[in-house]
């Protein structure tokens, strides 16, 4: 990664100091690969300035001794990051009406900070939903809904090969995306109604690719929801990269641990540029 001109948190209020509403980076912590101690503890230390959630992605927490789990949400929080469940409380549900509440009760001891809900695994009428992010916010813990979006795969762009420069009719684009959208749009809205701190927005396949990213998607969940309440998986660093540059360094994103400093230094590179007209164009295509 090249040189850019960094800022000071203190120069430009794009990018305030933590705990941050809007700019945060969640890291992904165990799950694809075991991160030790020394390894977390390495990262908060050269880079704990930068990172504000720690995540326990694909619910690896529930597979770990609780000492080793206090331990790691300990140490989060002597750097200021909070620590969220990931995806597991799905599974918990086939214990019964009461597992909710003793697994909120449980996060709460072992140093969680926010619950996150797959709202596609729950598979639960949308006012249970909302019961569930009542009771955790009444935990005393913060509630993170995760949505997907869905869409038709005719519409993500495939690769082919332009002999001599021949140009290649795009594939239409559906219309069934606009009625996806906007109905995840209202549940994410009701979620929010009910308490819920932020949405995660599960889009691998609209934002895998760089070169192939649905920008009318990712606008009108930005524009309807807002920026400081939507966080976007990136998972790679053209992704983040498009993301910074579309909305700037408020836009949330939950990267890999690899991916930290990079995304930092995207984040600085486009500290004071006016992105309002780039959000405002994006509005357009609706």
């Amino acid at each position: 990664m090249s040189a850019y001109s960094w800022k000071s948190f203190y120069e430009d209020e794009d990018r305030p100091e933590k705990p941050r509403r809007y700019g945060v980076t969640e890291m992904r912590g165990p799950h694809y690969t075991l991160l030790s101690q020394n390894l977390l503890q390495d990262i908060f230390e050269s880079m704990g300035h930068f990172v504000d959630g720690l995540k326990f992605a694909g619910g690896s927490h529930s597979l770990m001794p609780k000492t080793y789990i206090k331990e790691v949400t300990d140490m989060a929080h002597k750097h200021n990051i909070y620590v969220s469940t990931g995806e597991w409380a799905e599974h918990l549900l086939q214990k019964g009406p009461s597992s909710f509440k003793e697994y909120i009760k449980e996060c709460k001891q072992l140093g969680f900070d926010t619950i996150e809900l797959n709202v596609g695994s729950l598979g639960i009428p949308e006012e249970t939903l909302l019961r569930f992010i009542r009771l955790i916010k009444s935990g005393g813990l913060k509630a993170k809904p995760q949505f997907a979006v869905k869409f038709n795969k005719s519409d993500i762009p495939v690769a082919r090969d332009r002999a001599f420069g021949a140009y290649v009719v795009p594939v239409p684009r559906t219309s069934e995306i606009v009625e996806d959208v906007d109905l995840l749009i209202r549940r994410a809205e009701r979620c929010l109604e009910a308490g819920a701190d932020m949405i995660m927005i599960d889009a691998d396949d609209v934002c895998k690719y760089a070169d192939s990213v649905r920008a009318d998607i990712i606008a009108k969940v930005i524009g309807r929801l807002g920026l400081e309440k939507t966080m976007f998986e990136a998972s790679n660093g053209k992704t983040s990269e498009w993301f910074i540059n579309q909305y700037g360094p408020k836009v949330n994103l939950f990267v890999d641990h690899s991916q930290v400093m990079d995304l930092e230094c995207l984040r600085g590179r486009n500290l004071g540029q006016d992105h309002r007209s780039v959000l405002g164009s994006s509005y357009f295509l609706f």
